[in-house]
């Protein structure tokens, strides 16, 4: 049995099979039976438009069904222990969609379930939307080992995420984050030690000079909204606009994982502006989990 809990529980040529298996689904608008029978939860404790839709779309493409779970309206939200949940869901369904606050919530729900769990977004990592950013980027070149790519902005979840895939794809990584905003260290220390090429600085426009492709996120996330001003006032400087991008490869382009703070995070011409591809990275999420299901369950 396996879970996708972030991208270290691949293997190490996984991670590559797995984007061109995604972009090979895209390519063929794939369809098939291998759920057929099958019932996914998904248990989500954020909200969520693109990663609710993608997988609930990409579970039927592949023939499965799903039951859309909150705390609102499960004893999740009457805190039920985790290790009951899973073992009582593990009875009724054949998987776990989950998109949760603490990354030790995924991980406890596999190791007391009898079924796969998928990690649809932590505190920690958002593994499926870095797999679906390297779809978006193999679309563009195929020789990602000299791709410079950079993250502007929080240390977060797609920061982390972002440097357990420099370890398997072998990009370089230039990370800028204000001081007390940094990457998990522990995360950062593990890909180092793999030979990953990792730079963190708190300098904006060192991080993204040369880059082929640019990075942002906002700067609070879900259940940090009591940070804003806080954060607003740490993040000065940090805004992906024309005149940073320009300090970027004359063809880089630039991703979000949405949804965007126009004026905040990225200027709405840089979001609408002609080196922009987040919509398309956005329609990767469909294809890239797929491809994560369909190498879970064969």
């Amino acid at each position: 049995m396996k879970h996708f809990l972030s991208i270290n529980s691949l293997m190490a040529t996984e991670a590559m099979d797995l984007v061109l298996r995604a972009k090979e689904m895209k390519d063929g608008d794939y369809r098939s039976d291998l759920l057929a029978g099958k019932t996914l939860a998904m248990i989500f404790e954020k909200a969520s438009t693109r990663t609710r839709v993608s997988f609930e779309v990409g579970i039927r493409h592949l023939g499965g069904d799903t039951i859309f779970m909150t705390p609102a309206d499960s004893q999740l939200g009457r805190s039920e222990p985790l290790n009951d949940t899973a073992r009582v869901l593990s009875r009724y369904v054949q998987g776990m969609v989950v998109r949760t606050f603490a990354q030790k919530n995924v991980e406890e729900l596999a190791r007391h379930g009898s079924i796969p769990v998928v990690n649809a977004l932590t505190d920690m990592f958002h593994p499926c939307q870095i797999m679906s950013d390297m779809l978006t980027i193999y679309e563009r070149t195929t020789n990602l080992k000299d791709l410079v790519i950079s993250w502007i902005g929080d240390g977060n979840n797609m920061a982390n995420s972002w440097i357990n895939a420099s370890v398997y794809f072998g990009f370089q990584l230039n990370i800028a984050c204000p001081e007390g905003y940094t990457p998990n260290t522990a995360v950062l220390e593990r890909a180092l030690k793999m030979g990953a090429k990792v730079y963190v600085t708190d300098d904006p426009k060192a991080a993204i000079a040369g880059s082929h492709f640019v990075n942002t996120d906002v700067w609070a996330s879900m259940g940090q909204e009591a940070e804003q001003k806080k954060r607003e006032k740490a993040f000065a400087g940090y805004q992906l606009d024309e005149e940073l991008l320009a300090l970027a490869d004359p063809n880089a382009k630039v991703l979000h994982c949405l949804p965007a703070h126009r004026g905040e995070e990225i200027s709405e011409s840089v979001f609408e502006g002609p080196q922009s591809i987040v919509f398309d990275q956005a329609e990767n999420r469909l294809h890239m989990q797929k491809a994560i299901l369909e190498w879970i369950y064969s």
